[in-house]
């Protein structure tokens, strides 16, 4: 096992040590699936309320109780055991008559909704999350107006796009688990997946935290791809013009960084040499995931916060926000404060 890095903030130094995850309801997550459903079909739509379980447990309790392999079980996005979430799954109908949902009998689990629908729910399918967060300390009050300055420049600014502790598992299990994969070890597709998306994901994280200390996140340079807001689409920058300068400024676009793999690095000379030099550090995960056949992609290095809202009760930070599918809740609160959760973990 290993600790992770302490990647660079933005923001400076945290303001107050917290208490998060505190209970459940401490963390609320609410997915905004945003897709018009059919009404017809042979999928099961459930909108799920769940706690204290993960993602993929729920998946398959569905699948058994529908009695179907759990590859007919669909989801879009992973979301935090220790939470309240909510979030869409769909299963196929097993038969004409369907399946009798009033049953489901799972710890922590409750289905809210059903609906009908032509599709599979598929990775990504989902508009984004709205969180609703509580930040427990004894230093919040003396804070109060470092707190609302920084989270008005959150709000104003985004925040590094880093992907979150539980990418890596508990003491950063799945990275260790790569490394197991690449020196051999046969794993399932699903394990397979998990360990190579962890080795992507920390060196994501290590050439976002250089370009943070380089002050180059939030700027788009000479050659990158520019990631556009909300869509995920790239396109790449030649020159650097004052239009792009204004663009970048009212977060329309965000430089992006390379998730490692064949063709990698992505970016014009300047990032590529950045970028080189955080592989030329860690060759066993990107040599590794180039010769599992990796394609490279990108990512945004900057993340909007939209809708940003706060208050101060009774010794908490309450915070409601918005991200983008992809978005890590974990990478706002790292900017204002020093975490501790328990239980630890997600998914």
């Amino acid at each position: 096992m290993q600790n992770l890095p302490d990647w660079a903030r933005a923001s400076g130094a945290t303001l107050f040590a917290a208490r998060s995850r505190s209970t459940a309801a401490d963390f609320v997550v609410n997915e905004d699936l945003s897709i018009d459903f059919s009404n017809d079909g042979e999928h099961d739509l459930l909108h799920v309320e769940k706690s204290g379980a993960n993602t993929q447990w729920v998946a398959e309790r569905l699948a058994e109780h529908a009695g179907v392999p759990a590859r007919d079980v669909g989801f879009a996005g992973l979301k935090d055991r220790h939470a309240l979430t909510r979030q869409w799954f769909s299963v196929r109908r097993p038969a004409a008559n369907g399946t009798d949902w009033a049953t489901f009998d799972a710890a922590g689990v409750r289905i809210l909704e059903q609906r009908r629908h032509r599709r599979k729910l598929r990775r990504g399918a989902h508009k984004g999350n709205a969180f609703r967060i509580a930040l427990r300390g004894d230093d919040i009050e003396s804070q109060r107006q470092m707190i609302a300055a920084r989270l008005s420049s959150i709000a104003v600014a985004g925040v590094p796009n880093y992907f979150g502790e539980q990418r890596f598992g508990r003491g950063g299990a799945n990275l260790e688990l790569c490394r197991a994969l690449f020196a051999g070890k046969r794993l399932s597709r699903a394990r397979r997946s998990i360990a190579l998306s962890a080795a992507r994901s920390f060196i994501f994280n290590e050439i976002l935290a250089l370009r943070v200390q380089t002050g180059s996140w939030n700027a788009v340079q000479p050659g990158e791809l520019a990631n556009l807001d909300g869509s995920g689409s790239v396109f790449a920058v030649a020159e650097v013009t004052a239009e792009f300068d204004r663009r970048c400024d009212e977060l329309d676009i965000h430089p992006s960084g390379t998730l490692w793999g064949n063709g990698a690095p992505l970016g014009g000379s300047t990032v590529a040499a950045l970028e080189s030099g955080v592989a030329a550090v860690h060759p066993e995960f990107c040599d590794g995931l180039v010769r599992a056949g990796v394609k490279a992609s990108s990512r945004a290095l900057r993340l909007r916060v939209y809708d940003l809202q706060w208050h101060i009760q009774a010794g908490a930070l309450w915070l409601e926000f918005v991200l983008g599918r992809g978005g890590y809740a974990t990478a706002v609160i790292r900017e204002i404060a020093a975490t501790s959760q328990q239980p630890p973990g997600g998914d």
